[in-house]
Order: structure tokens, then sequence, then C-alpha cells
């Protein structure tokens, strides 16, 4: 870009012309009832320049040049700037952009930056971080996943090798209490291979740890080595995207809070139609929404989301998220399971239908501003499940989607109310507490009515806030939870 504009300056001199500019476009602030512009700062003064003759008559001539298309660099300051390296990095785009950028490549770089992303160098789960997922609860989240697994590898006849993915698996909580819980039944322990899709490198070795791997030499002689986890024997692998796992095997793919995590991109109506909300940065140098001016590529997506709505739907909205990354990842996974045969489920919180503002940030369990200090905190979006449900069907004629149905209903079916009252009966009271404490995150709704503990600890159901999908190959039936 530079070497054009430098050729085209030098055009300039041998043709004595000028060209002017155009002014940026106007950006709408997001959440203000008023509008902010952007313009250009003024056209820098063109400059004459005197050529001297050898001869005596020391003739002048003056050619005008036009810099107005050349980088002009504000002047640089010594000051120490308190930005982070994910904050200077975000700045770096939006200027060399020369303008803002999209929702969701904001939250894609807070997420997943290969240096800074939140992701990527720190374990976010549990009480000592930021957030508390359903696995982290209590063991028997894990174990009635793995009772519904055991359940669709019966209805897919049983296979002797079966892929078992998790997309996102956290610590590995949950792969490890499936494990243990369904340890006893040695011909679906001794079927599994297991994929674990993560892109943490610190996630990962956490995963290898709490499902106790150990990496060992192949039999085949080669340098490869395979790793195997050490609570059922079972073979292990680690991939950063799902389209790595080995295809040509029947595959059961677990998705627990993964979608919520995907990059969303917002939209906002406003006179001239819908546009897109963009990320800009303001005069102080702080991050502010703005309105795209003009149609954006994910506009198309935002077509696509409408036409499986109804008018009466959209005409409710000012605002609608859009996910092209949900809709990527669902059509993989529908053709996987049209191909090879199998299932997955999707559990996470979200909406049958289209997800509005939802988009949030969360620090050390509370909430914050999603433009405060990028990296230090999770973003997450509400999962529009009936968008997943479409682009399913989209994929392929050979799968069918069940529900989505609430995580109470799901755990409820899968006997989740028999399984605590078992472990109720041989354990401490410390115990027990904990429990019935779990029991109620679970499948409960809103706050734990048997609390008698400090009010800001309360534990709160999530029951009915998340909700449960099956997407299936049709020759499996209807899969248990659903029927």
């Amino acid at each position: 870009m530079m070497r054009k504009l430098l050729l085209q300056a030098s055009a300039l001199r041998r043709l004595s012309t000028a060209h002017s500019l155009p002014s940026l476009l106007t950006s709408s602030s997001r959440r203000c009832s008023s509008s902010s512009s952007k313009t250009t700062s003024p056209q820098p003064p063109i400059t004459s320049l005197e050529h001297l003759d050898d001869g005596p008559s020391q003739a002048t001539s003056k050619i005008s040049i036009d810099r107005s298309a050349l980088y002009n660099p504000p002047e640089h300051s010594h000051e120490h700037s308190s930005d982070s390296e994910l904050v200077k990095h975000l700045k770096g785009i939006i200027k060399f952009r020369g303008g803002p950028i999209s929702v969701a490549e904001y939250m894609e770089e807070v997420l997943t930056n290969p240096k800074a992303g939140f992701y990527i160098n720190r374990d976010v789960f549990g009480t000592e971080g930021d957030f508390i997922t359903s696995p982290e609860v209590s063991q028997m989240f894990g174990e009635m996943i793995g009772v519904w697994v055991m359940c669709l590898w019966e209805q897919m006849g049983q296979p002797s090798k079966v892929n078992l993915v998790e997309l996102g698996p956290g610590r590995g909580t949950l792969m490890a209490d499936l494990l243990r819980g369904t340890s006893k039944f040695k011909n679906f322990i001794e079927s599994l291979q297991i994929h674990m899709v993560e892109c943490s490198p610190t996630l990962q070795k956490l995963q290898h740890k709490n499902l106790k791997c150990v990496d060992e030499d192949s039999h085949n002689g080669n340098v490869d080595k395979r790793t195997i986890s050490m609570l059922t024997g079972t073979p292990v692998s680690w991939h950063a995207a799902l389209e790595q796992v080995p295809s040509g095997l029947p595959t059961i793919i677990i998705a627990h809070e993964f979608y919520d995590a995907l990059p969303v991109h917002q939209f906002q109506r406003a006179s001239r139609g819908w546009c897109e909300k963009m990320i800009d940065v303001a005069e102080d140098s702080s991050f502010r929404f703005v309105l795209s001016p003009q149609s954006t590529p994910a506009k198309l997506y935002l077509m696509e989301r409408c036409k499986w709505a109804g008018a009466e739907e959209i005409a409710k909205l000012d605002q609608i998220e859009v996910c092209p990354k949900a809709i990527e990842l669902t059509h993989t996974i529908a053709k996987r399971i049209s191909s090879d045969g199998g299932g997955a489920l999707v559990i996470d919180y979200g909406l049958d239908g289209i997800v509005s503002d939802s988009l949030q940030a969360i620090r050390k369990h509370k909430f914050v501003n999603i433009l405060d200090n990028p990296g230090s905190a999770d973003l997450s979006a509400y999962v529009d499940f009936a968008s997943i449900r479409h682009s399913a069907e989209e994929a392929s004629d050979d799968v069918i989607v069940h529900g989505p149905i609430t995580q109470s209903q799901f755990l409820g079916s899968l006997g989740i109310n028999f399984r605590v009252e078992a472990l109720l009966k041989n354990c401490t009271d410390e115990q027990a507490e904990s429990l019935r404490t779990g029991y109620w995150r679970l499948v409960g709704e809103g706050e734990a009515p048997f609390w008698e503990g400090p009010d800001d600890q309360v534990p709160i159901g999530m029951g009915t806030r998340y909700l449960v999908m099956a997407i299936v190959n049709k020759k499996q039936g209807i899969p248990v939870s659903f029927q």
C-alpha cells in the first residue's frame, strides 16, 4: 500500500496535478441517543519546491504536490503507555484498517489471541477462576453425560471403535467424570478414542493432568508417542479444531458451553436499516461502540438468519446477534455425523429463537463492561439454538435435530435424582451439603430455598437457563432424554 502511494506521489510530480481525499464516513455511537461522527483532519498544505538552475539567471519553477494520500504519522510521544499488549494490538488493528473492527473480531482477539487471549495462558474455571461451569459444580453432571453417550453408543449398534470428541473441554473435568462413571462397562470403554478439541496450551496441560494421562511409545516402532488416560486405559489426543479429528469412525461429539464463546456480530436497527455495531477508538484512546456507515460482509449472515424467522419476530427487535462460526461449526458437525454416523450433544445457555443484545463480560464471577481491559474477562453470548437447528438441517438430510429441552429435563430423564439419593446415603454432613448445593445448581431454578448460609453465596439454579439439543444420524433413532 505504501509503495502504491509513493508511486502516486511520483506521478503527481511529473503531471503537476492534485487529487482530493474523501472524508471518512460517519459513525453512530452504541447505546447513545446522540450520534458522533469522525472525519479526516484538514489536509496538509500544498508544498512548494524551488528548483535552482545552474545558469546565472537563477530562474525558479514551482511544482505543486498533493501529499494528502500519504500516511502522516502522529507526533511521537515519550510518555509511558499503560495499555496492555492486547489493547495495543487491538488499537493497532483499528489504526491499520483506518476504521473500526467488528464485535466478532474484537471478541475473537480477546478470547483466543495466541499471546494474550483470555483462554490461552490461564485457568479461568472454578471458584478461583472467573466463572464456574456445570462439570465444576458436581461430578454428577459428567456422570449423566456419560449415561447419555453410552445409550447413544448402544443405539448405534455398539461399534467396536468410536470417536468421542469434546469441544472446549475446560479443565477436562467432564470427560474425567464421564470415564469414571462408565468405567465398569468394559465394551463401551474399550471402544473409545477420545479427542479433545482445545486451542489453549495451558488448558491442554490441565486436561492431560486431570485425565491422568501418560505418554508412551507406540507399538509400531515409530518415534510417535500416544497418550493414554490411566483412568480407563483409553487413548487421548488433542486437536486445535474439529476438522483435525480423524474421520471414518462413528463419532459422538460433546459441545458443553462451547457455542457461547464463538464470536458474534451485532446489528442494530437504524433509520437506514440494519447496521452492524463496530468497535473504534475514541479521542480519549478508550474503546467505543459505533455503527457501520455502510453494509458489511456479515450482513449476509443477518439476512440468512432473518430468512429462518418470522416477520413478526423480526419486527419486535431493535438488535440482533448472529454467529457465522456457529453456523459453520454446525455444518461441520452435521456433515461428519451424516458420513460417519453418531450424534452430537449441545449444552449451553441461550434461546430457541433469535438472540438480541446478549454479549456479556465476566471477571471474577462479576459482570463488567465489555470494553473494559480486554483480555482480563470472559466474553460470551447467548446461543441461538434455532439457528443451530436450521444450520444442521440445511447441511444434511441424513441428520435430525431434537430439542432443545431444559438442562433440568435432560438430567432428570437420565436419573440424576436417583444418583444424588444414592450418594447422600454414604457421605459426611459437609459432603451432603455440597451434593445438595450442586444438585440445585444443575437442575434448580432461581435461589435455593434450603440455603442457610451467607446471602451472597446462595446457590442459583441453572436448570432452566441452560438448554440441551441433540443432532443425530437418522439411523440412530431418537436419543434418550428426547423421546
